[in-house]
């Protein structure tokens, strides 16, 4: 008998998140929906319970190395297993920094502001993947992925927003890495880009829906053994790094 799969997606109460929530419990998955936000999170769990769909809400606050360890614990003691990572959580502090400035320069980022996007949008993933790649090995089988961004990649890198580009860029490196310690083992670990999406993050000029955003990261969280890892997608589609 197959055993419900267990996922943990980060930054679950709204945006993509929420979305990615929706489609793996769709799938009949176990979502463990987290937030730093508990109101929030535990409104967007009890909305997709009452859609008839199994997510359960978890307080998870990524910059809290000790955060991280609670939820390790609880799902090991709950499930014995965590068979999904979507690293979802992010933040994009430049435009806040930069004032009244328009396009957030290099030269005028602060190191206080990079920190805090690397903290939250690769530390946080770090801290993540160390903790419940233990529990996918000891089943031999997980999926991860990181939410990544067009705008880190190498590959026609422009100027601006320098927190959030070095931080995705960060996280792309995290996501090559980790998939070579892990060859052979049935953990597969992708990076995705979603686009630019209609989230509060995203903006109203936006020009993809949650939905669209949401498609890659719920395939590459359900790819069957076998399947690609150590990559970069936007669309299920191989971008350049």
């Amino acid at each position: 008998m197959t055993k419900t799969k267990i996922a943990v997606v980060t930054g679950g109460n709204r945006g993509i998140g929420f979305e990615v929530c929706r489609q793996l419990a769709q799938q009949g998955i176990l979502v463990i929906l987290t937030s730093r936000d508990q109101v929030a999170g535990i409104e967007a769990a009890e909305t997709l319970q009452r859609q008839g769909l199994p997510v359960r809400f978890r307080a998870l606050d990524v910059t809290h190395a000790a955060n991280i360890v609670e939820l390790k614990n609880f799902l090991e003691k709950e499930f014995g297993r965590c068979d999904i990572l979507v690293n979802n959580a992010g933040i994009f502090p430049d435009a806040k920094s930069a004032d009244t400035e328009e396009f957030p320069s290099f030269f005028h980022a602060k190191i206080k502001t990079i920190e805090e996007a690397m903290t939250t949008n690769v530390y946080g993933p770090i801290l993540l993947c160390q903790a419940l790649v233990p529990l996918m090995r000891k089943n031999q089988y997980g999926r991860i992925v990181n939410m990544s961004s067009g705008m880190g990649q190498l590959t026609g890198m422009n100027g601006g927003y320098p927190a959030y580009r070095i931080s995705k860029t960060a996280i792309n490196t995290v996501t090559r890495i980790v998939n070579d310690e892990l060859q052979g083992e049935n953990i597969l670990i992708n990076s995705m880009c979603p686009g630019w999406v209609k989230t509060r993050m995203g903006g109203a000029g936006a020009t993809r829906s949650v939905e669209q955003g949401a498609d890659t990261a719920v395939w590459l969280a359900a790819l069957p053994d076998g399947g690609p890892t150590g990559k970069f997608f936007r669309d299920r589609e191989e971008i350049a790094w």
